[in-house]
């Protein structure tokens, strides 16, 4: 079993910059998907980036564009978000989100069985 938690939300001015963590308990193993959705108000979920927790392939959501970085640090059990250049657009709040297996597409949300409780990012204009 494992829990995921998230932090690092906030709010912050269009063009800023915000840090999202993700906190696994239990054991990830190395080819573990990690990967972060966001549901905007009145939006469907919406894949972001994901990584293999090896880091070994990673994927991002079209919208990204280079923004976004995701990362993984074994030692600590923790994934991040770092998110640049934000837009309005981005609020949302995000979710990290693991599955223990192989899976077909990195942006169907029935590939992860492991689901954070989210975290609100609000982008001012």
């Amino acid at each position: 079993q494992v829990r995921l938690e998230e932090s690092g939300g906030g709010l912050v001015q269009a063009g800023g910059s915000l840090r999202l963590s993700c906190t696994a308990s239990g054991h990830i193993f190395s080819n573990d998907i990690m990967s972060w959705f966001r549901q905007g108000p009145g939006k469907e979920r919406e894949f972001v980036a994901g990584t293999r927790w090896d880091r070994f392939s990673t994927h991002y959501g079209d919208f990204v564009r280079g923004r976004f970085d995701i990362s993984t640090n074994n030692a600590t059990n923790t994934a991040y978000l770092q998110m640049n250049s934000l837009k309005p657009e981005d609020t949302a709040v995000y979710y990290c989100v693991l599955s223990k297996g192989f899976i077909r597409s990195w942006s169907h949300v029935d590939e992860y069985e492991y689901w954070g409780q989210g975290t609100q990012v609000t982008v001012s204009s």
